[in-house]
């Protein structure tokens, strides 16, 4: 990709200060773009806006209040802005099941972020105006190679509220002459993700010396590193996606957790006896398929994500690492 490409260019980020967002934010900067960076906490996000090297307008905005959408752009005083990444989402965290929130968030908001849109736009921006995180749990329980075309069968509120932005994206699309696509998203790792999930539980744990409470492990993943998933985004917002189209952002490949986990403990150098494989049930939603497929997202862009899961543990634990000491370093810095 062009780096050049989004020089100048006005984009927005839901979600800015979140996991995926704040990396889609930062590559953003790397490319000269001026941002709008949307989020609910503008003294969290600055914080870490501030570690991440991200600067742009910060707009604090709850977006599950009526109108969300509405006060966004009336909150940005130039043109409408070129394009959209939408990486705000509700019920990724397993606290997070009310299903009034979870539609309003994964759904609603897409429509009124297309009606927006329509009101206030970038005429001149010849790349896609809304580029939206779906989910791989959109497709729930059908199997197979999961192409973008299959008809989707999703179990859980989370991956059902998706599948219904995803529909609405769509929808809008026809009805608006939007160009906007999905990107439905796998198991992305790495940097600032939340405490709890994989990694960060496996690199407490080697920090701490406790004992850490697993699956068997059995289950195969598509680990795609969250610095690709970002790449991916920003190459698909300058492709030539057919309006509303859906396209699978992963590696193509599966690996199992017990081997992602193995791999960790070597790159961390943690004793695998203080690992309890089998101390925890294996989740009801956990999805069974076939390697993940990729012939839209390679037509599209040529390319797919190229980091493989030894190179992104590393970088992400000597990433984490480095942060830490900056965040020891700045709280240690006399008043």
């Amino acid at each position: 990709m062009n780096d050049g490409c989004y020089n100048g260019v006005h984009a927005v980020v839901l979600g800015a200060s979140g996991f995926i967002g704040r990396w889609v934010a930062r590559s953003l900067c790397e490319r000269g773009a001026r941002l709008s960076l949307v989020v609910r906490d503008r003294t969290k996000s600055e914080r870490v806006f501030s570690h991440y090297s991200i600067h742009g307008e910060i707009v604090e905005l709850d977006l599950q209040a009526a109108n969300a959408a509405g006060r966004l752009f009336e909150s940005i005083k130039e043109i409408g802005p070129s394009i959209i990444f939408n990486l705000a989402g509700y019920g990724v965290d397993r606290s997070e099941r009310d299903e009034e929130a979870a539609y309003r968030i994964n759904a609603d908001l897409i429509r009124s972020l297309c009606e927006a849109l329509v009101r206030k736009r970038d005429i001149a921006w010849a790349g896609q105006e809304l580029v939206h995180a779906g989910s791989a749990m959109e497709y729930g329980a059908i199997g197979g190679d999961l192409a973008e075309d299959s008809a989707p069968q999703p179990t859980t509120l989370y991956g059902k509220s998706k599948l219904a932005g995803t529909q609405a994206l769509a929808r809008c699309c026809r009805a608006h002459r939007i160009k906007g696509v999905t990107a439905r998203l796998f198991t992305v790792y790495g940097p600032g993700e939340h405490a709890g999930r994989l990694l960060p539980s496996l690199i407490e744990a080697a920090r701490t010396g406790e004992p850490l409470s697993l699956t068997e492990g059995r289950q195969r993943r598509d680990f795609t590193y969250v610095a690709d998933v970002a790449e991916g985004l920003l190459r698909l917002g300058l492709s030539s996606a057919i309006p509303g189209e859906i396209v699978n952002l992963a590696t193509g490949q599966l690996t199992s957790v017990r081997q992602f986990i193995e791999i960790a403990v070597e790159a961390l150098n943690f004793s695998g006896e203080r690992l309890r494989f089998g101390a925890l049930p294996t989740r009801t939603e956990e999805m069974e398929h076939a390697p993940v497929a990729l012939e839209r997202l390679k037509g599209l862009i040529d390319w797919i994500p190229p980091t493989g899961i030894r190179a992104g543990i590393r970088d992400a634990i000597e990433f984490t690492a480095a942060m830490k000491e900056q965040v020891d370093y700045e709280s240690a810095e006399p008043a």
